[in-house]
């Protein structure tokens, strides 16, 4: 791979993990000779730029017995190989994008590997053989209809010979921020309220949905005629949203927990499918309790990628830890709460100071100086329940970091399989970048023994009560 030109070595001088890189760029050509490195400037939703390697070529798909070359560009952030590329498809005029559960109508691509992205386990070879072999199950590009009764799924016979534009990619923004709020009662309301409150969304839709029983003032927002805010209890009022989020809890009468649990699962799954038929694009945040089996359950039932269905999760303590390290004990770190929202949940400390945007958060080793601290703040926030509005305000933090495309990292519930060890498919609060796109997890680190063994119990109780569901 020729990485000598003078425009690609000015930007891999900015490239934190310098060497790093370029001994993964070197695995991919070994592998993928065809991919060449690109020196581009990667505009993003905000409006800002930066100057960024982006490797473009094609990937060999078989498709009914014929064989194709599909037209990739993958994005390397300044944090690569650490956080994954941004993968999108290169179609020409004469093709039209298939958007499925992989690939989204502006093209961009959404793996199990990029939401689960772990260095050195993961890598761009891993991530190039997953693409082929999903695109071989469900080709991402078909001919564009010429009215001939051709068949659009077909993969074009000439993408095989196909010359690659070295033009930059953009990424861009949704026309309007719309938010919709599923479930009337009092978090559904504090989340409205908290949500308008930010300033950053155009229009806001409020649904009480039938099955919810927790009703509340949906018709005092209807008497009150709030600008921006549409409410309805159709799902269809939901249709092209940013981001869902849903805050519906079905409670019944039933005795055992389980059966309680089950009936938020069932009304799941009469909204679910219907609310992302209508916003195939939208990031959905759930609220529903418990929150980490509902986010589990939202996600199965929509068939979105991993990374486009969270939790709300352990953000609210996470932004609470925030404040006490920095206001009570005067240590300006960032931190989060990760694990079940539950007791078992475990404290980590940042690698930077709060406030840092331009650098790469990881979390932190752990070390004999960062328990004691973290051990006595979480002491600090014993016997701070969570009420409906500051809850609605945590998601109304999640959801502007999305529609703003922030890149904040929170603690929300997400798939944790492949972090940290983690082989169950079950969700946990982790750390999260959240964008437009949704989320990308922060890599795993080495816990100790007592905060390993909490997420350990998280994983074997959620996995018991999701064995016990008919989702």
């Amino acid at each position: 791979m020729d990485l000598s030109p003078e425009a690609i070595q000015k930007i891999l001088s900015r490239y934190k993990f310098r060497d790093v890189a370029i001994e993964e760029l070197q695995k991919v050509h070994r592998i993928h000779p065809t991919m060449k490195p690109v020196a581009g400037t990667y505009t993003f939703s905000d409006g800002t730029q930066k100057d960024l390697l982006k490797l473009i070529g094609n990937i060999p798909v078989k498709y009914e017995g014929r064989s194709y070359n599909l037209p990739i560009l993958l994005w390397l952030m300044d944090s690569f190989p650490f956080t994954p590329p941004i993968c999108l498809l290169r179609p020409t005029t004469n093709m039209v994008i298939r958007e499925g559960k992989h690939v989204d109508a502006r093209g961009r691509i959404y793996l199990p590997s990029l939401h689960n992205w772990d260095h050195p386990k993961s890598s761009v070879v891993g991530l190039l053989a997953e693409m082929i072999s999903q695109f071989e199950e469900d080709p991402p590009l078909g001919t564009k209809s010429t009215g001939d009764n051709s068949d659009p799924n077909v993969l074009l016979a000439f993408v095989s010979n196909l010359k690659i534009n070295e033009g930059g990619g953009q990424h861009h923004d949704h026309l309007i921020n719309k938010v919709t709020v599923i479930g009337g009662g009092d978090l559904g309301m504090a989340s409205v309220m908290s949500i308008l409150a930010k300033g950053k969304v155009d229009r806001l839709v409020f649904i009480d949905v039938a099955e919810s029983s927790t009703k509340g003032g949906s018709m005092d927002l209807e008497i009150f005629n709030l600008p921006k805010v549409e409410v309805s209890k159709d799902l269809s009022a939901s249709a092209d949203s940013s981001v869902i989020v849903v805050t519906a809890n079905a409670w019944s009468n039933e005795q055992s927990y389980v059966s309680v649990v089950q009936t938020n699962v069932d009304m799941y799954r009469g909204i679910i499918p219907g609310l992302v038929r209508l916003s195939p694009n939208a990031v959905l945040l759930i609220a529903s309790q418990p929150v980490d089996i509902m986010a589990h359950v939202a996600w199965r039932q929509s068939g979105l990628p991993p990374s486009r269905v969270i939790g709300a999760g352990c953000n609210l303590d996470s932004e609470r830890l925030c404040h006490v390290l920095d206001i009570s004990l005067n240590t300006h770190k960032q931190a989060w709460v990760i694990g079940e929202l539950s007791d078992n949940k475990v404290p980590v400390l940042s690698n930077i100071l709060m406030g840092a945007s331009h650098q790469h958060p990881e979390i932190a080793p752990r070390s004999k100086a960062t328990k004691p601290l973290l051990d006595r703040a979480f002491e600090m926030l014993k016997g701070r329940g969570q009420r409906s509005w500051s809850v609605g305000l945590s998601i109304a933090d999640i959801t502007h970091s999305i529609l703003v495309d922030q890149r904040k990292t929170h603690s929300v519930s997400t798939l944790a399989q492949g972090w940290g060890g983690i082989g169950a498919e079950v969700f946990l609060s982790l750390p999260c970048v959240l964008g437009v796109s949704g989320s990308t997890r922060l890599a795993g680190v080495s816990l100790g023994q007592e905060e390993d063994a909490r997420l350990r119990e998280s994983v074997t109780s959620l996995c018991a009560l999701l064995s016990q569901l008919r989702i």
